[in-house]
Formats: C-alpha cells, sequence, structure tokens
C-alpha cells in the first residue's frame, strides 16, 4: 500500500502536539518577541543553541529563515512561512527544516519526520502576564510521518520546555 499525504485542508492523520506556558510580560512585549528579527534571534530555540543568521519578512506570505548553530558548531536551518497574522493575538505558519537557500528540507536526524508542520500560537492576556501555547500539527504529512511526530511529543515537550525557559530569562531583562 501506497502511504499518501494528507490533503491541504484535511484534518491531519496525527495527533497535536501542544504546549502552554504563563510568561511573567505583557502581551505586547511577548508578541514583540515572537515578531521581530533581532529579539528572536536572542532566545529561539534550545538550551545550547545560538542563532547565527536570521532574515525576517513578518507578513502573510513571508518568511522567518534562521540559522541555529549546535554548541559543538553544527548548523541547522528552519524556516516559519507565515499564512496569517493577527496582532497581538494570533500567529499561523508552516514550519520547515530547510538549507541555507530557503528550501524545505528534511529533519537532519530524522528522515521520516513531516516536511512542514502547521503551527499556530495564541497569545493571551492573562492580567499583567500572556498565556501562550503553541499547537503544531503535521502538514501534508505522510501516515508514517505522522506516526513518527506522534512518537516524538516527549522530545519536543523537552525541546520546548528549554526554549520557554530561555524565553521567560529573555523577557524578564528586556
Amino acid at each position: 500500500m501506497t502511504a499518501t499525504p494528507n490533503s491541504p485542508g484535511a484534518k491531519p492523520a496525527g495527533q497535536p502536539f501542544v504546549i502552554t506556558r504563563t510568561f511573567n510580560a505583557p502581551r505586547p512585549l511577548v508578541w514583540q518577541a515572537w515578531t521581530e528579527r533581532d529579539r528572536l534571534a536572542q532566545w529561539f530555540g534550545p538550551k545550547g543553541i545560538t542563532v547565527v543568521s536570521a532574515t525576517l519578512d513578518f507578513r502573510p506570505g513571508g518568511s522567518y529563515h534562521y540559522c541555529m548553530r549546535t554548541p559543538d558548531g553544527k548548523d541547522m536551518w528552519g524556516k516559519f512561512v507565515y499564512r496569517q497574522i493577527d496582532a497581538p493575538k494570533r500567529l499561523e505558519w508552516l514550519n520547515s527544516f530547510s538549507d541555507a537557500a530557503g528550501g524545505v528540507t528534511r529533519h537532519p536526524m530524522a528522515p521520516n519526520w513531516p516536511l512542514e508542520l502547521l503551527s499556530v500560537a495564541t497569545f493571551e492576556e492573562a492580567g499583567a502576564k500572556t498565556k501562550l501555547t503553541i499547537q503544531w500539527s503535521p502538514h501534508n504529512a505522510t501516515p508514517a510521518e505522522c506516526a513518527v511526530f506522534d512518537s516524538m511529543h516527549a522530545s519536543m515537550n523537552q525541546g520546548w520546555g528549554g526554549t520557554f525557559d530561555r524565553f521567560d530569562a529573555y523577557l524578564a531583562k528586556a
């Protein structure tokens, strides 16, 4: 049997990955930190990762294209392609690994990872704080790719937990 991708607009076969955290910062600051290149570069990525290159065209159809360097000197490129922007409440983008030229590539350590993830972030005011919820779902993925995505939720929780720790520290200084 040949695996077929989900049709555009169809509900993905994989289970969404959702992470939520409330940050001790007002929503306008949290929004800026997600939508301005220089701010994103200061905190984005797991612990130990440094953003060494980034371009941002923040508009529907635009992209955030970045290179993260691991502590051992390996570079990993990624890209967001923005689909919807509802400032300061919601962002929707397609998330993928990429090459230096911005082309979509496979995950460098998981060849059966979905090529694209549909990502939705919501920014809710919680008094003087901001509740951020992000959801990722496989986009146009095969059942095998969805299964790999589903199997990696614990690892994603760990990676995004570290990213959110870095974000929290950035917001405390901003």
